[in-house]
């Protein structure tokens, strides 16, 4: 497996990459990740175990920009082919690692490739959403286009880049819809002596104007109530949303925490009643299959959340959790407000979140990745 990027973000190689590595370890593959350490220098050279599953980090490069590009490459591309692998998955069709498999295609052309999306990268995606440097962004926007056309199989963790991968004229039998899956925490009781919410966020994902209004609206019928904000934003949108909260008056129910440790999470999680999952109905958002809904369902939490995208492909509005339409931050008010009022009904659709989430443990999903590998393999067993 070709990595985006290291070990020590949160994103697609913890939430994505490692726990489908360990899951197909368990059923028999022998399964490496290699990954660039560009975002954490740290641990470049190293190769660490992980519950079966090295990830190794390739060294860092001693030339400087614009050859950094090409080493990064070439040593990703070094490390993986010394494991001899039988097929290469990239995950993501972009950066280093996308080099790296392009590289692969041309210096080994029988090596089968899968790609892996999980997010849309071009226009109306991380394109538009971040700062990159035009030439990234051309670079990544024509990656994204040209390497699943280059590879056997393509997995996809959403229905829309499903049928975006389908609009670049690759084949539907070619590709596999893979969601995220659930690792479930252990279940940790805490009874909150206050009505207590929660927002795991990186902001950009959500209208912070509309949150604001639901907020406030809560904060008037419910004064008690409080907000556990967990997480950081991409240009520091956690300093809007204190401002809104001090304009609109809701600040006092604000208890913003930043970034926490993976260890940590599980005790936040246990403090709250609800957990909220706003979004907007953007193609970013609908492009993308959210971990942390199955991560906040998989803790028994009564999830309320923006009808977009994935999110009714892993909660069935009234049985598993609540959906709401995006762009009414009335509605999305009220629903919070009947959860607060409803103990019966927060417990049944914490409960059946918990069972609903179960069903997309990794091990359940390992399968569909071995279809993609067997189209890769033309047919071959995985």
């Amino acid at each position: 497996m070709l990595a985006p990027f290291g070990i020590r973000p949160k994103g697609t190689l913890l939430a994505r990459m490692l726990p489908l590595a360990q899951a197909l370890t368990r059923r028999g593959h022998s399964v490496a990740i290699i990954a660039p350490p560009v975002q954490n220098p740290e641990d470049a050279g190293t190769r660490v175990v992980y519950n079966g599953v090295p990830v190794i980090h390739t060294a860092l490069p001693h030339l400087t920009d614009p050859f950094t590009t090409f080493t990064h490459s070439a040593a990703m591309l070094r490390r993986a082919l010394a494991e001899r692998p039988t097929l290469l998955h990239l995950f993501k069709p972009k950066g280093y690692s996308g080099l790296a498999a392009l590289a692969a295609r041309i210096v080994r052309p029988r090596l089968p490739l899968v790609v892996d999306t999980d997010d849309w990268e071009g226009a109306g995606g991380w394109n538009t959403l971040r700062t990159y440097p035009a030439s990234a962004k051309a670079l990544f926007a024509w990656q994204e286009r040209d390497l699943p056309r280059r590879a056997q199989a393509v997995t996809v963790a959403s229905r829309t880049l499903e049928s975006l991968v389908w609009s670049l004229g690759i084949a539907p039998q070619r590709v596999i819809y893979l969601p995220n899956g659930a690792t479930l925490p252990k279940l940790r009781l805490i009874t909150p002596t206050t009505p207590t919410l929660l927002l795991y966020t990186r902001f950009w994902e959500l209208d912070l104007t509309e949150l604001s209004a639901a907020l406030a609206a809560i904060h008037t019928a419910r004064p008690k109530a409080r907000l556990i904000v967990v997480g950081h934003g991409e240009n520091d949108e956690e300093d809007t949303l204190r401002a809104l909260a001090a304009r609109a008056g809701f600040a006092p129910m604000l208890d913003y925490r930043g970034w926490l440790a993976p260890a940590a999470i599980p005790a936040t999680l246990a403090a709250a009643q609800v957990a909220l999952v706003p979004a907007r109905d953007t193609l970013i958002n609908r492009a993308r299959c959210s971990a942390k809904l199955l991560e906040l369902m998989g803790a028994g939490l009564a999830v309320l959340a923006s009808d977009v995208g994935e999110a009714r492909t892993f909660i069935q509005s009234e049985h598993s959790g609540l959906l709401v339409p995006p762009g009414d931050p009335g509605a999305f008010a009220a629903a919070v407000l009947r959860l607060l009022d409803d103990q019966p009904l927060r417990e049944r659709l914490g409960a059946e979140a918990r069972v609903a989430a179960a069903r997309f443990s990794w091990d359940a999903l390992a399968p569909l990745a071995e279809d993609a590998y067997r189209v890769a393999l033309g047919g071959q067993d995985a």
